[in-house]
């Protein structure tokens, strides 16, 4: 797998960038997924969606052995059982963001088509987390699941601080990260609520970006 020697303390991904950088043609085709829909994007990670299956997007971390890696599939559902797992896959993607913009590190290891993600601790370079290529059926019982990896996932200590108004583009994608732990709120809904909470941080820079989020709920 994967995983640079020396770990960058930020993301180096702009707002966008799965958009603008999407799965390569190649994979697209062989995997059926022509004109899959993005649902969020923070940091590089991504979820994607096409009529009943749902997957994780992610680009590499930038590695200048492997300078045109692409952006790679991970979590791979043929067949979601309900609307329920979509939102997982939908907070799983922001909950990797926004542990990358904390300085977690992302090794991908190819797995045919699809690939396997590492959740890298930074400070031990140790794997806190692994997400298989796949998304597990029924017959396996489910154990590495949107949902239970999201449950995982949630329970690691982040790296270190969300950047500050120092730098509003990552603060941005925190917001929207953070924005999208409520279920109930859409990938672009959180976007909407990120851009103002990010003018209420603007506006007073001891704001909290959670406090800031709330000001923003309620102004809606």
């Amino acid at each position: 797998m994967s995983v640079p020697d020396q770990p960058e303390p930020r993301s180096g991904f702009a707002a966008g960038h799965l958009a603008a950088n999407p799965l390569p043609p190649g994979i697209v085709g062989a995997l059926g997924l022509g004109g899959y829909q993005l649902l969020v994007d923070v940091a590089g990670v991504g979820a994607g969606r096409l009529g009943p299956q749902a997957f994780l997007l992610v680009a590499p971390d930038p590695d200048p052995a492997v300078p045109d890696a692409g952006t790679q599939i991970s979590l791979h559902s043929r067949r979601l059982r309900e609307e329920a797992e979509l939102a997982a896959f939908t907070q799983l993607a922001a909950q990797l963001g926004l542990m990358r913009l904390s300085g977690y590190r992302l090794g991908l290891e190819r797995s045919g088509l699809r690939s396997k993600v590492a959740i890298v601790d930074p400070g031990s370079g140790a794997i806190a987390l692994t997400i298989p290529d796949r998304h597990p059926g029924r017959l396996f019982g489910g154990g590495s699941n949107a949902g239970r990896l999201l449950a995982r996932l949630r329970s690691l200590q982040t790296a270190g601080p969300p950047p500050g108004t120092q730098s509003p583009e990552l603060l941005h994608q925190v917001l929207i990260a953070l924005a999208l732990r409520d279920e109930s709120v859409s990938g672009a809904e959180a976007v909407e609520l990120a851009d103002r909470a990010l003018e209420a941080v603007r506006r007073d820079p001891s704001l909290a970006a959670a406090a800031a989020l709330e000001a923003a709920k309620e102004g809606s």
